[in-house]
């Protein structure tokens, strides 16, 4: 028996058979060709049934893991089409007279090569996804698979994931996830905890534990190989009472987010698209409380069309039945690209040209969206929501343009509901002004990623700076509760809708600030019920 520690990403125990999941170093052979323009039309055939498996494995894993989590395939999709890397295999076919497959592999080194040296994050980004889709076309090519097969359930070892091969794992044959390299914050440990299948990450993942029995402790951080009896018997009883506190959570659906003395707060859930309402009110989600609108823009080639927006704004008010939906405005830059907007490249795009500033110097996008949720708070109880606010100018500048389209809405005689006005606190700037804020607005939602990240001057996906990055700053918390009191003073209820909402070892502390409400992801909404009846809001003296 042996024992290796890791970080755990989601929590939970796993027993199985370990199954080493990784990329098979089989060399991509070379020969020549006589009829360059078969070969070219083999490319193209298998290019074109690249992309139809990734619109197929897009749909499935909107279904699984939402929109958000699935807009990795139509990424992929577009880069496959891209006319640059068809160029490159078609040329190197011609020129070379060299078969399809080898022609889409020195593509794929070099486009994966030329995106590694970019300055840009998101660019560099990039990088793993060309030799992620040049395998893939590769894989048609050769008739071999590209995704795991396995008959039984077993715990998924590997150096690393891509997101696009998470997704397309069958959930109900995947015990575990554990990998050698990888980021608490990446899109893969996220697609875990989306998924609630328990994770590690850090543990030094070997080949030949292939087909091995194991356990997954993701309580203790801990990866156990060849476990003897003993331990085997311990961990099984681990498991069994945590399958015994997911029922016991499903009996708290229906109940009140209320404290042991009295004090009750709202639980709201983060969605991405309306393929994630229904995780919202299976499990019991108060209203939303934060809807990333920004997934309406990526993976597209031109802006949506007011109409668009509308019909999915109205989907989701009307299916939340009067709930409250909380939609944020356009938050597109970073490391949420839209290449339609031609936007320039920037040293530090986290700093840079994005969100609200996007918004206030391109009103017309702007106007487009707002008139679109205008309409749709016809059809339920719909809040809207700015979000990267540094001063009280883009405030007042907003709520001018709000108002603008407003009163041609009236004029056009369309109806619209009583729109609550909120702003995210994701910058420490906006926290320290908060007073003056909180004269402007119905709400504030706080941010609590990009406050870390500000606050702390740590890139949040940088995995070199995970012993360093601590969200539970003292910093943190006190600018949370800053927050919060100046909220409170001028009438603004004041809620929580990032990472640090769903952590529960923090819930009674949010509770004791007088924080109004939590907005998590779906799966989270009855854990932190379950905490929040647990806790006390009152500070205790002395």
């Amino acid at each position: 028996m042996q024992k290796f520690s890791g970080k755990t990403i989601f929590k939970g125990v796993a027993i199985g058979k370990v199954m080493f999941y990784g990329k098979k170093e089989e060399t991509v052979k070379r020969y020549k060709i006589e009829d360059t323009e078969k070969e070219i039309r083999r490319f193209e055939d298998a290019k074109a049934q690249a992309i139809e498996d990734l619109n197929r494995l897009h749909d499935d894993a909107v279904k699984k893991v939402g929109e958000e989590n699935a807009a990795i395939f139509e990424v992929h999709a577009m880069l496959l089409d891209d006319e640059d890397f068809g160029d490159s295999v078609r040329n190197s076919i011609e020129t070379q007279k060299i078969n399809a497959e080898y022609a889409t592999a020195i593509a794929g080194d070099n486009f994966s090569k030329m995106f590694a040296e970019m300055e840009d994050d998101y660019f560099r980004g990039r990088a793993a996804d060309m030799k992620d889709i040049a395998e893939r076309v590769i894989n048609v090519l050769t008739g071999a698979s590209d995704r795991a097969s396995f008959d039984e359930p077993v715990i998924i070892a590997a150096d690393d994931l891509l997101p696009s091969q998470t997704v397309q794992l069958d959930k109900d044959k995947v015990l575990a996830f554990v990998t050698r390299k990888g980021s608490s914050n990446s899109h893969t440990a996220i697609l875990a905890r989306t998924m609630n299948i328990p994770a590690l990450i850090g543990v030094p993942v070997e080949e030949d534990w292939d087909g091995h029995q194991a356990i997954v402790d993701a309580h203790s951080g801990t990866f156990i190989l060849d476990p003897d009896a003993e331990t085997l018997k311990a961990q099984a009883e681990i498991q069994r009472k945590d399958e015994e506190a997911r029922r016991l959570l499903q009996e708290l659906k229906g109940r009140e987010n209320t404290t042991l003395d009295g004090k009750t707060i709202n639980l709201y859930a983060n969605i991405g698209n309306l393929g994630d309402v229904g995780a919202v009110l299976s499990n019991d989600g108060g209203g939303i409380g934060l809807f990333r609108s920004e997934f309406i823009y990526i993976g597209r080639d031109e802006l949506p069309t007011e109409e668009e927006q509308f019909q999915i704004y109205k989907s989701v008010a009307e299916t939340m039945a009067g709930k409250k939906v909380i939609i944020r405005t356009l938050d597109i830059g970073a490391d949420k690209k839209a290449d339609y907007l031609h936007l320039d490249k920037e040293d530090n795009p986290a700093l840079g040209f994005r969100a609200i500033r996007i918004c206030l110097a391109r009103p017309e996008i702007f106007e487009t969206q707002l008139r679109a949720i205008y309409r749709a708070s016809a059809f339920g109880t719909v809040s809207i929501m700015y979000p990267m606010i540094t001063s009280v100018e883009e405030v007042k500048k907003i709520k001018e343009i709000s108002a603008g389209v407003r009163e041609k809405l009236a004029k056009a005689n369309i109806p619209i509901g009583r729109v609550e006005e909120g702003i995210m606190i994701e910058t420490p700037a906006a926290a320290v002004i908060s007073d003056e804020l909180a004269q402007l607005v119905d709400f504030f939602s706080i941010g609590t990623n990009d406050l870390t990240q500000y606050t702390l001057a740590m890139d949040r996906q940088n995995a070199k700076l995970e012993n360093f990055y601590n969200p539970h700053h003292e910093a943190i918390l006190r600018l949370i509760n800053l927050v919060v009191q100046n909220g409170h003073a001028h009438d603004t209820w004041v809620g929580i809708c990032g990472e640090l909402g769903a952590d529960t070892t923090l819930t009674e502390t949010f509770l004791q600030m007088g924080v109004d409400e939590l907005s998590v992801s779906p799966s989270m909404i009855l854990p932190v019920r379950k905490q929040i009846r647990s806790s006390i809001a009152k500070k205790q003296e002395g």
